[in-house]
């Protein structure tokens, strides 16, 4: 499984603060936790703890946010490093509105894009590419236009990842253009900075418009889909056919602790009953993913808006043998129920994975066949 979209320093807080709006949220249960999350002692407590717990619901590449410090972040890598997932994360960087009490305002600028420099210099592309960097603009509300425009800079010089928010509660996207009298929309603000394209993934993207959607394809920027948190918050639900039809670049994010779940199976599960109410109360006559449509979101698709598809994402001779090993025979609604696996469809015993999903049903991960720590033996 690919999850596309995380917080690291977020998953102690995961199910606080359901029904909120974004930016309360924000302030109340997550950025006073970030705060704490401020050196390598930090890290090396929560970030191997955090790995397992992927690892757990079966997760072997993950695109995560840190905090704001590079000593956490670079602690992250090093648990990482260690535990052995497949990684990509990056110091959160923000310069309009920070939580770190501690920096000189006229300095984060520079600060930031320097830390985060050192990072990509110590851990993309660390033991052969199974570590990576994401140069991470929290978003847009946080950063000014030259933290956006410089840290796109940096990515493109670099190789790195971009990632950041964008068009997730009508709330912010208020603030978005208050802030942005110039742009035309949300996505233009990221676009006058220069960041999109294919090495960007934008998490939620739920309310974008036509033309939002039209330049997002044209410039084959991809998006983390995180029907969990979208709900939990109650931000919104993405009209996610409606944007494959387009062809936009799609994959699953956790998102946690906003996604109070992990799993991207449980994301599959909150998406689907999402995309069914979006057809049926919400009048989109277009189809509803089946449920090995919902694995390739979560296993290829999130691949290919990494640009791994060629390493990761199914199983394949010459691929890097990222794999997991499930017991559907857990999914029964009573242990004591017969389960003859012989007689079932690879489609519904995927249906039962994912509308039955138990927490101990993934027996094993492996990253390049290198068994991971957290999933329960078989």
């Amino acid at each position: 499984m690919v999850d596309l979209h995380a917080h690291l320093p977020q998953l102690p807080n995961a199910g606080l603060g359901a029904g909120l709006d974004l930016l309360t949220w924000l302030d109340r249960y997550i950025f006073p936790l970030e705060r704490r999350f401020d050196d390598a002692e930090d890290a090396a407590r929560l970030a191997p703890a955090a790995f397992r717990t992927f690892a757990a619901a079966g997760t072997t590449t993950i695109l995560a946010y840190g905090a704001v410090y590079k000593a956490s972040t670079d602690g992250a890598f090093r648990a990482a490093e260690a535990h052995g997932i497949r990684a990509i994360l990056g110091k959160v960087m923000m310069d309009r509105v920070t939580y770190d009490e501690t920096i000189e305002p006229s300095t984060i600028l520079e600060r930031s894009l320097r830390e985060s420099e050192e990072l990509i210099a110590t851990w993309h592309g660390a033991d052969a590419g199974r570590l990576g960097y994401a140069v991470t603009p929290r978003f847009a509300i946080s950063c000014s236009a030259d933290m956006l425009r410089e840290s796109a800079a940096l990515a493109a010089r670099t190789g790195a990842w971009w990632q950041t928010h964008v068009s997730e509660d009508p709330g912010e996207i208020a603030e978005v253009a208050r802030l942005f009298p110039d742009a035309r929309d949300y996505v233009d603000v990221y676009d006058r900075a220069g960041g999109l394209g294919s090495r960007t993934i934008l998490a939620h993207a739920i309310h974008l418009s036509d033309r939002e959607l039209a330049r997002l394809v044209e410039t084959d920027t991809r998006v983390a889909h995180c029907p969990s948190s979208n709900l939990f918050l109650a931000s919104g639900i993405m009209p996610l056919a409606r944007y494959r039809e387009a062809g936009l670049g799609v994959g699953l994010g956790s998102d946690v602790a906003g996604g109070p779940d992990p799993s991207i199976f449980s994301v599959m599960q909150v998406g689907a009953y999402a995309q069914a109410a979006l057809r049926t109360v919400g009048g989109d006559g277009r189809s509803v993913l089946a449920p090995l449509d919902w694995l390739r979101l979560g296993t290829y698709d999130g691949a290919r808006a990494l640009g791994l598809e060629d390493r990761i994402g199914s199983i394949e001779v010459g691929k890097e043998a990222d794999l997991i090993a499930v017991d559907p025979r857990l999914t029964a609604a009573r242990r004591d129920l017969p389960y003859d696996a012989g007689a079932i469809e690879a489609a519904d015993v995927m249906s039962r994975l994912i509308f039955r999903a138990h927490p101990d049903m993934v027996r094993g991960a492996w990253v390049r066949g290198r068994r991971l720590e957290g999933p329960a033996s078989s």
